[in-house]
């Protein structure tokens, strides 16, 4: 297929605003209540009232688009999008069309920690969310009805719209992922997917190999209102498929709006895409322009956190891997943690391992997470010393801080009730390795015949005779000494 066709893609992301109230009322934005308990005149569309803008979301909108690199405008309007729809109350959408809030930005996609393709940024706009159908079934298709909840409706939304830069589906997986690391910084959504917090509509084109025409030109396939990174990865890839196949055939591709079925992993016809006139935009009348100075703009951009970039270079600085930096900085929660844990131990890349693996491990066992770990940092911190200090071996502060996340306790506490510290008397050990060597003499004659593996036997009898507390790298020197003498003798 890449012979023969390029593929063209460009992302639509929503993003739903964490404010206490909507966009142009007071009701609650909060997640989960019962159907249409969050609803006023404003937000049910009743007629006579007027909407009046959240200031707050407007500080999370700037914020949005300075952290993408964008100009925000500082005058900027809202405009009425018409269209009929059973969860849009007013028949029209509070919207912004030819005077956004900001343009040109850009997101960088990233590969082993290094930028390795920037995707441009078109617009971010801010909107009210529509309301939620829900359907009588277990799939839309199989529904006898939809009943309709408009908590939802007039939720502060920003949409980011990207340029159709990307290539394939695993730069849209790339951009969607970064776009979210920059978002979660900012604290200004969930960006829960799985609660439609960000949602993303993917647009696709095959361009022709011999086509120069313009890219708005080409028949363009938009997947509406898709849940999850995965499946926008996977809708795209069928997508492409999809389109490839056609083109081979001669057929023609006809621009429409299509769904994604996650359970089958293919997309479907749903409508004829609109365009810009379908939708009859003009300026919201009951609302004033919105008018930011270039002080509110500069205060806003001075706000802003260390971007991932910024983040993955402090975590290269400290001897993080590239891949694991990609795992904490795609996990706010995960990054504080690793900061408050390495600011009172020293050893960040053993902060970074243990973390990972083990405190990472029992974070899924118990639902967990790096917010609500029961094993916080300064508790690592304390465990990781023991196994400095020699106290504890790897294998048996994993069981202490098994012990640690069951009970809450310290960690000097567990090894005390525990009797698990490491055996690191010499003279002790010694006496165990001469009981294990006399009662091997064919392992010890297979070791001075050249078999180095069994050294390992010999060590794991020491160990097993000392319940696993001797100090292994104790154990393979004094056990080295013990082979030389008989060497030697």
């Amino acid at each position: 297929m890449n012979s023969t066709y390029e593929v063209i893609i460009g992302l639509e992301v929503h993003v739903e605003l964490k404010t206490q109230s909507k966009l142009f009322c007071s009701c609650s934005t909060e997640f989960g209540a019962e159907p249409n308990t969050h609803t006023c005149p404003v937000c049910l569309g009743m007629p006579g009232v007027l909407p009046v803008l959240n200031e707050a979301a407007v500080a999370c909108a700037v914020k949005a688009a300075l952290a993408l690199n964008c100009t925000v405008h500082p005058f900027s309007k809202f405009d009425r999008k018409q269209y009929f729809y059973p969860d849009l109350p007013k028949a029209y959408q509070i919207s912004q069309y030819d005077e956004p809030l900001a343009e040109h930005g850009s997101v960088p996609i990233v590969i082993d920690g290094a930028v390795a393709k920037t995707v441009a940024v078109r617009r971010i706009h801010m909107e009210e969310d529509a309301g939620k159908l829900n359907h009588l079934g277990q799939r839309l298709g199989d529904a006898k009805g939809s009943l309709v909840d408009l908590n939802r409706a007039g939720v502060p939304l920003v949409e980011i719209v990207s340029e159709p830069d990307m290539r394939s589906a695993d730069e849209a997986r790339l951009y969607l992922t970064e776009l979210r690391n920059v978002l979660s910084y900012l604290d200004i959504s969930d960006l829960r997917m799985e609660e439609g917090s960000m949602r993303c509509d993917a647009n696709v084109s095959l361009r022709p190999l011999d086509y120069h025409g313009s890219l708005e030109d080409l028949p363009r396939v938009e997947i509406k209102n898709v849940n999850s990174i995965r499946n926008v990865y996977r809708g795209i890839e069928y997508e492409i498929a999809r389109q490839a196949e056609k083109m081979g055939r001669g057929e023609r591709i006809v621009k429409e709006t299509r769904g994604f079925d996650d359970q089958n992993g293919r997309t479907y016809s749903q409508r004829s895409k609109e365009e810009a006139n379908d939708y009859r935009y003009f300026p919201e009348p009951d609302l004033p322009p919105l008018v930011l100075t270039a002080s509110y703009i500069e205060e806003a951009a001075q706000s802003l956190p260390p971007s991932p970039m910024a983040i993955r270079q402090e975590l290269a600085e400290a001897g993080v891997t590239a891949n694991d930096a990609e795992v904490i900085v795609a996990d706010r929660a995960a990054l504080e943690y690793w900061r408050s844990a390495t600011a009172v131990f020293a050893d960040k890349r053993q902060v970074t391992n243990w973390m990972l693996s083990d405190v990472s491990r029992l974070l899924n066992a118990y639902g967990d997470t790096f917010w609500t770990a029961r094993v916080g940092p300064q508790a690592l911190a304390d465990l990781l010393a023991l196994i400095e200090r020699g106290t504890l071996s790897g294998r048996m502060a994993k069981e202490v801080l098994d012990r640690m996340y069951e009970t809450g306790g310290r960690a000097e506490d567990i090894v005390q009730s525990m009797g698990v510290s490491q055996i690191t008397d010499k003279a002790a050990i010694q006496a165990v390795v001469q009981q294990v060597v006399a009662g091997n003499p064919h392992v010890v004659q297979d070791y001075l015949s050249g078999k180095d593996k069994a050294l390992g036997f010999l060590v794991g009898q020491v160990m097993k005779q000392t319940k696993g507390q001797a100090k292994p790298d104790m154990v393979n020197a004094i056990l080295k000494d013990v082979m030389a003498d008989y060497a030697k003798a």
